[in-house]
């Protein structure tokens, strides 16, 4: 069985700074792409940046120049370093991950979601 935890998120000022890491773990024999969604209230589940296995990274265009999506492949752990955070990036943060697992079983994998609050 396969599983992603995500951890970090929280409540800063405009202006600062937070990290979100996210790792799976479990059966996993390769993960592909993994990547960073967020849902604010009422709102759909917009992407924010991705990191494909091998390829460049891309970035929604309302996070580009303060977000940076790395992978720690190692650890099987993605992290989205968040700068220069401001009220509008409020919302529930999630990763994703497109992992084959050691049955030869590809899926997307969601993380639990968590919370980050920008206030004014």
């Amino acid at each position: 069985q396969v599983q992603l935890v995500e951890s970090g998120g929280g409540l800063v000022q405009a202006g600062g700074s937070l990290r979100l890491s996210c790792a799976a773990s479990g059966s996993i024999f390769r993960i592909n792409s993994m990547g960073w969604f967020r849902q604010a209230p009422g709102k759909s589940r917009e992407l924010v940046a991705a990191s494909p296995s091998g390829g460049m990274t891309n970035y929604a265009d309302p996070v580009k120049g303060r977000f940076t999506i790395s992978r720690d492949n190692a650890k099987n752990t993605v992290y989205l370093q968040m700068n220069s955070l401001k009220p509008e990036d409020t919302a529930v943060y999630y990763c994703n991950a497109d992992i084959l697992d050691r049955g030869w079983r590809q899926r997307l994998y969601w993380g639990q979601g968590a919370q980050v609050t920008v206030s004014s």
